[in-house]
Formats: C-alpha cells, structure tokens, sequence
C-alpha cells in the first residue's frame, strides 16, 4: 500500500540500529514505535511508500525497519497562496497597486506573472508554484532521528561523553536505500551496512549488500530478526524436547514472548529435577520456572507436571551437559524453598491459619480478614440456600477461602491464593467439594479465565465479590480514572460473569442490600442503586466483545432487572428481534408512543373501554393488543422473550393504520383519554421484554 499516487522510482529501505541487550518486555513495543514513527515520518515528508507485509524485525539487540519500496525523492511540491482582489491590486490604469506588487515581491516573481482565479467574492490574483521534490536520502538522517527521538523510552541511558540517550547503548546503524548507504549520524553512530552476527557463535561483522539480503545474510550469522520466525524456532525445539522426555510441553503465551526476546538463535535443552518436589504444589514450581527462569515446564497426558523441563539457550553449545546442570541449579534452590513452606504450613494446618486472619487487617474501616471471612461466609451460606445448594457446605468453604493467605506458601508466591488452600484442604480429608471451592472463589482470576465450575464454587466467588464491592464503595474506594485498589472493577465483571454464565437466577439488587447490611452500620456509604449500575456499567464492554450493539444493551438496561441471568435473556431476545423486518418500525412507533405520553396532561388511564373507539383503527389495533397480550402473558411469565418479541412484531400492520388514521390529541377529552390509555398498553406490552425504542435510529 501506498502513501499516494506517485511515478517516483522506489527502493527497498533498511534501518537497523543496534545496541547493548535491550530489556525483554519494552523490546517489542520499542520496535513497533520505531516501525510505526519511521511509517509516519515518510507519510508526513510526502515521501511516497510501499509497506507491503513489512513488519517491525528485533533480538535483544538490535530494532529495525525493513519496507519494500520507498520512493527516491519527494513527489513534486504543489503551492497556491491567494493574493489580492483585482479591485485592490490594480488601479484605475490597470497598473499594480502597492498591495499587489507587495504580494508578487514575497513571491519571487514579476506582478504580470502571477496568475488569476475567481470565488465567490470575486476576480484575484494567485501564485501557483511547482518545486522539484527532495531526495529521499537526504531526508533520511533527520527522519530517523526523529523517529528515535519519539519512541516511549521511561529512562533512557546516556554513556560516553556525547548527550545522547536511548534504551541503551547504541552500537551500530544499517541505513540502506536500495544498495546505497545513506550517509548519517544517529545516537553518535555513523550509518554503514555493516550489521553484527550472534554474539557468541558468529562475532563478526554482517556485510549487508541490500535491504532484501538482510533477513538471510543474518540468518547466516546466527541471528533470526524476524521474531516470529524465531518464535516459531522456539516452539519447535520446546515441543521436540518434551517429547524426549515422554510429554507436553507447557508453552504459556507470556512466557514464549519474553524467551522469544531474550534469545537471536533459540537452542532448547531438556533438563530434569528430583522427583521428592513434585509433592508440592505443582502450581509454585511452575511459577518458579515460568517467571523466575523462564522455562517451559513439561506434563504429563493429564495435565500434571513431570520433573522434566526445558530451558532454551541463546546458543547451540559444544557442551550441553554443563548448560544443563546449570539450569538444574538454579532452579533447585526456589524449589527447596516451596518444598519447605508447603511441609511447614501442613504441620501448622487450615485451623491455625484461619485464626491467624484476626491478626490481619484487611482495610482500616472494614475490620480485618477474619471480619471479611465472617462476613463472606454469611452471603455464601444465604446464597446457597437461594439456590438449593448445600448450605452447611457453602459456609465451610467461604471460612477456609481465605485461611491460605497466612501460609508460609502463598507469602512466597502470592499467586497461589486459593490454589494454595485448596491444597492443603484435600490434604486434611475436607470434603473435595470445600477444597476445590476454596481455590474456584477467585474464579476468574483475569479476563478470560473461566469462572468457577462447581456449585460450591460459584457461590463462595459471588459471596466473595458481593462483600469486596459492597465494602469497597462503604469504604469510599470506588475507582477514579485507572486507580482501583481493591480491584473493584475486576470483581464487579466476575461476579456478574458467574451468574450469567453459570445459568444462577439471583435477585441482585437484594444481595446487595444483603451485602450492605453485614457491614454494619459502615454499609449505610453503599448504595444498592449505585453498585448495580457499577456492575450493569462492566457489562457494557462485555456483550460489546460479543458482538452485541450498545442500543440493544441499552435497550435492555433501561428496564434494570434484578436478574442478571434475565438480562442476558433479554439481550439474546432483542437480538432476534432486531434482525425482523418490523423492528424499526415498531421501535420508531414505541418511541412515538412514548413521546405522546410524556406530554399528556395528568395520569393515563390504566383500562381502555372499547365502547369510547370512533374509528375503525383504533378498534383494530385494540382488539389486536387485547389479542397480543392475552398471547404473551405465559411466554412473558416463563421468560421467553424470543416468543413474545415476535408475537409483538405481528402488531406492526395496525399501528401503522392507527397513526396513518387516527389523530389522537383530538378535542374530545373522554376519547383522547382512551386513546393515550391504549396507546400506553401497547406501549407497555412493547416495552415488556426491552426499551425497544432505543433500537430507533
């Protein structure tokens, strides 16, 4: 794709700035605002280009800009600048006026060659001028300093006795358009087309002839640019290792992305460690080795973790065996660690940690965990009961969910809150279904974990969530902007996630009241009315990624149900309506309706009396809403919106006749006011499943 139309010969360009090891999670972003900056740099000096499939290329050591095609020079620079009216410029010979002859000075030319064009005011004169565009390459070294310049770098480095700074210490810069290097300086470097091999495995300099040679001429060195090539490299000798050691390898997108910079020539080693660790919690050594290490864990056909693992290397190395022991070895020391926590906090048990929560403040105006676990246990119980659940059950998890939190293990490695706790309840003999709970509470744990699977599950996770939000707003914590300590947001999604999508039918505007009231008299700072909006609020973003347009949340929003597992209901039910050839006349009419009845005087009659009907259209359409409610009523009780939405869709044909013939706001106050109250059943019964009149554009 171009930038413009252009005849200008094009030319591939290369920019490859090299540097000290640059770090591992800025790396990416760091080479996309380069590609981007360069992109815009071209648009901006009118240079036309060919950016094809290009991408941003990057190892730890070096970013750079590969595009097919980039014109030579500029296209031709086209001015107009407008100068005076005829009635100004010229005097009563014809001769110019000081205003004129002023105007063609600052243009460069003689007054007579200077051009006419006329607009609305009248005849002027004009100076068009046509320039020669600039060469591309005497651009270039400007552009990319300013590219660099413009990239998000927090805490650029300076080094030596110059005033530059970048993310680190640069080396070496490649600036090619077509086979011609482009003279220049950036960061202090003058620019060659000389790139550098791997570090270790080819320490020399890369000739590089022309920008399409680069990928291939560092491949031979060593080094892959393309990351995605040497992601693709990565996963292969992973899965190839695991299956050395008889499994799957465990390849987590966050890490495949900091390895995938952290090496230019990936090299996998398979690695293994002591049986006697895989008694502890297979979650905490797979941390250690996922974000302290950086290595892939392998499992087993079950998903279990084996004491296998693979480490990858920046280099193929003579001597794997030593590269080996020494990712044994780090490891060793963090797993001893977990091994000694988790026995430990065995010993001490569920009970004695739980006591412990007394001793924890959890916010200053909300007491401590202990009071929060009470508090939890209280909803959890209530709740369960609501939904046939085991309450006796419900109330045992919700007092264990939180015991974890004062072990030894979780101090640690604070992401296994949960996981942790579940853990040690099934090594004390608790029912499975309490264990499995204590870990399913903080279910989902980010956007797209699953919520929790188990009843018992589900009940401690909304119980849970329920205080958090309720005690977050008493305690005046309601997020501002990107500030939201206590994770309010996060807690409002997944509560409403595992009702929703666990099928719960919850009265949630009493839950939270319930909520409110187990705080005490701190719950009196909480509104019912505000949380739920808070909640409705993140649902918002929620069906949008589900492809459901916001009038037809809005739609359904207006109306508030206590359900949230009806309001879902309500979303599928609009959908189907608003795919029917009647629903944007229906919608319009309702929103007619509505306007109608905001401005009648006093209240509408609650009954329409048939015997008031002067026209055939409105006798129509009343006898076709007695027919259309009669048949919704049951579908409206068992919540089958789809059915009563599409029954309302066969009214169109008389509203339609009814506003076609019918004046409404005649004078006769007995038959106007029969006419707003049938116009406001029809509206009610429209309105029953959603505000559809929010679906009228």
């Amino acid at each position: 794709m171009s930038n413009g139309t252009t005849t200008t010969h094009m030319e591939p360009l290369l920019i490859e700035l090299g540097t000290e090891e640059l770090p591992v999670k800025a790396l990416p972003g760091l080479a996309q605002a380069l590609f981007d900056n360069v992109i815009d740099g071209l648009a901006r000096r009118g240079i036309a280009f060919d950016r094809g499939e290009a991408k941003p290329l990057y190892t730890p050591r070096r970013i750079a800009v590969l595009l097919p095609g980039v014109a030579v020079e500029q296209d031709e620079q086209r001015s107009e600048v407008l100068g005076p009216y005829l009635n100004v410029a010229l005097d009563a010979d014809g001769q110019a006026t000081r205003a004129l002859q002023g105007f063609a000075q600052k243009a460069g030319v003689e007054w007579t060659a200077l051009e006419r064009t006329s607009d609305a005011k009248g005849e002027r004169f004009v100076h068009r001028a046509v320039k020669p565009g600039a060469k591309t390459a005497s651009l270039l070294q400007d552009l990319v300093r300013e590219a660099i310049a413009a990239m998000p770098i927090p805490k650029p480095m300076r080094w030596g006795a110059h005033e530059h700074a970048f993310a680190r210490p640069a080396h070496w810069l490649v600036l090619l358009l077509g086979n011609t290097v482009v003279e220049g300086d950036v960061l202090g470097v003058r620019a060659g087309r000389n790139s550098r091999g791997h570090r270790f495995m080819h320490d020399k300099q890369v000739w590089i002839n022309a920008p399409a040679d680069y990928v291939d001429a560092l491949r031979g060195a060593k080094v892959l640019a393309d990351p995605d090539e040497r992601r693709a490299m990565i996963v292969r000798e992973v899965e190839a290792a695991a299956a050395q050691a008889g499994g799957v390898a465990r390849i987590a997108d966050d890490n495949l992305a900091q390895v995938e910079c952290l090496v230019e020539w990936p090299s996998a080693i398979l690695c293994g460690f002591e049986a006697d660790f895989l008694a502890v919690p297979q979650e905490a050594l797979i941390a250690t080795m996922e974000d302290n290490q950086k290595f892939f864990p392998v499992l087993d056909a079950q998903g279990k973790l084996t004491s296998a693992f693979v480490g990858i290397a920046n280099i193929v190395s003579k001597d794997a065996a030593e590269v080996r022991k020494g990712y044994e070895r780090v490891i060793r020391p963090r797993f001893a660690d977990a091994k000694f926590f988790f026995v430990e906090d065995m010993k001490q048990g569920l009970a004695s940690m739980q006591a412990g929560l007394a001793n924890v403040t959890y916010q200053a105006k909300l007491g401590t965990l202990a009071d929060k676990v009470h508090r939890v246990a209280g909803l959890a119980e209530s709740i369960a009961r609501e939904l046939g659940f085991d309450p006796a059950l419900a109330r045992r998890a919700a007092e264990l969910s939180k015991a974890d939190l004062q072990s030894r293990l979780v101090n640690e490695f604070p992401e296994l809150q949960g996981i942790a706790g579940r853990y040690y309840a099934a090594v004390e003999l608790a029912p499975v279904e309490v264990a499995n709970a204590i870990d399913e509470a903080y279910m989902p744990r980010f956007a797209g974990d699953d919520v929790a699977p188990s009843q018992l599950g589900q009940v401690v996770a909304i119980a849970e969530r329920l205080d958090t939000l309720a005690g977050g707003f008493a305690a005046g914590l309601k997020p501002t902007g990107n500030k939201d300590a206590f994770a309010l947001r996060r807690n409002a999604l997944g509560l409403a996630r595992t009702i929703i999508e666990r099928d719960l039918d919850l009265d949630l505007p009493r839950l939270l009241d319930t909520a409110r009231t187990t705080l005490g008299a701190v719950g009196a700072n909480a509104s019912s009315e505000e949380l739920y909006d808070f909640i409705i609020d993140r649902l918002r973003a929620y069906y949008a990624d589900k492809g459901v347009p916001p009038q037809q949340f809005e739609a359904v929003a207006a109306l508030r149900p206590a359900s949230l597992l009806d309001f879902d209901r309500r979303i599928a039910a609009i959908g189907t309506f608003a795919t029917l050839p009647e629903a944007e006349a229906l919608a319009a009419a309702n929103k007619r309706i509505r306007n109608i009845l905001k401005k009648a005087e006093g209240d509408v009659a609650a009954t329409v009396d048939a015997a008031r009907f002067t026209e055939g259209a409105e006798r129509d359409l009343g006898d076709a809403v007695d027919a259309a409610v009669g048949e919704t009523d049951a579908s409206l009780k068992s919540r089958d919106y789809v059915a009563v939405l599409g029954r309302l869709a066969r009214l169109r044909p008389q509203v339609d006749a009814f506003f076609d013939q019918v004046m409404v706001n005649v004078d006769d106050a007995a038959v106007r006011n029969n006419r707003l109250a049938l116009l406001k059943r029809l509206a009610d019964r429209l309105g029953s499943v959603a505000a559809i009149e929010h679906l009228s554009t």
